[in-house]
């Protein structure tokens, strides 16, 4: 019984670590002059994905390689279905381009890639690799846009861009480095413990490590971006989440999971071969509705994707 305790604590610590760390990072960044656009593509990206990147390292070294495939998998599912559902229960989100009409398109292409990685079985080395080369593409796309504008413009809307992210950031020395080292002793420590208990309650539930890892481990680690839209949502910004989910994804799947595979090669579940990549792709292609077919995410729409995202949920439990 005391999995349950201990997966809760470790998820406390997971995200919480995450946040520090960032936090951190950031104010040593703009101690040391650090550009806020280099700040925004490398620091912040990397950093609000460092709960997912530690959890599917220590699950794949550990022998849990289901547990990480699944929890990329099922993060891009709850980015989607509950982190825009539950801000649009507040107020609506209208699809606004500020330039992620692109990303969007680079984040179906990078799916689908993906998905014919997962059919195989395996994903190796190679596949890693290519992923990181995707991730490197894309960032530099992003930076090649971002100074396509005027410097001082593109300088400020980066600056505003991991602001409204990560909220107010340490600026005194001392306090900076108690956050880094804070974040930097919890992650790992956090990620153990929460492997190892949702390990157990897999074994207690009798379903597998994937299955974990695409229920209460995605929704675990997706709780930064959930609170960041519902922070905006009360803010009067729910826009902002839709760039966040966009991005989030983006990075599970090109840095998480390339990074993990380039270490070790990871193997895929069968359900998730079968099921769960489909839900990750059909609600990908929900978000490229949405200025295509200029779909505004209200209330009742907040509901129908929670919803969905219940029957998800109850569904990968029951089928596996």
């Amino acid at each position: 019984m005391l999995a349950y305790p201990l997966f809760a604590i470790g998820l406390f610590f997971l995200v919480y670590g995450g946040d520090w760390l960032v936090k951190g990072s950031v104010g040593l960044a703009e101690r040391l002059s650090i550009p806020p656009l280099i700040i925004g593509l490398t620091i912040v990206a990397f950093g609000t994905s460092a709960p997912e990147l530690v959890i599917s390292l220590n699950a794949a070294l550990g022998g849990a390689g289901g547990l990480a495939v699944g929890n990329v998998v099922g993060s891009n599912i709850a980015n989607v279905l509950l982190v825009l559902g539950a801000p649009a229960l507040i107020t609506p989100i209208i699809f606004a381009d500020h330039g992620v009409k692109r990303s969007l398109i680079f984040l179906v292409i990078t799916t689908v890639i993906f998905m014919g990685m997962l059919a195989t079985g395996t994903l190796g080395r190679l596949f890693g690799l290519v992923l990181l080369v995707m991730l490197a593409s894309f960032l530099y796309m992003q930076y090649r846009d971002a100074m396509s504008q005027k410097a001082a413009d593109a300088a400020a809307a980066a600056e505003d861009d991991y602001l409204d992210e990560v909220g107010e950031v340490p600026t005194e020395t001392r306090t900076i480095v108690i956050y880094i080292l804070m974040g930097l002793i919890a992650l790992p420590l956090a990620a153990h413990v929460t492997v190892s208990a949702a390990t157990d309650i897999a074994l207690q539930w009798g379903v597998s490590e994937a299955v974990i890892g695409l229920t209460i481990v995605a929704i675990g680690t997706s709780l930064p971006e959930l609170a960041t839209g519902i922070s905006a949502a009360r803010q009067g910004n729910a826009s902002v989440g839709v760039g966040n989910v966009i991005g989030s994804n983006l990075f599970n799947i090109a840095a998480i999971m390339g990074i993990t595979a380039t270490v070790i090669p990871v193997g895929v579940a069968a359900h998730i071969i079968n099921f769960d990549m489909w839900v990750m792709f059909v609600a990908t292609l929900f978000l490229i509705a949405l200025p295509l077919l200029n779909i505004k995410i209200d209330k009742g729409m907040g509901a129908l994707l929670l919803g969905f995202f219940s029957v998800y949920i109850l569904a990968t439990v029951l089928i596996t």
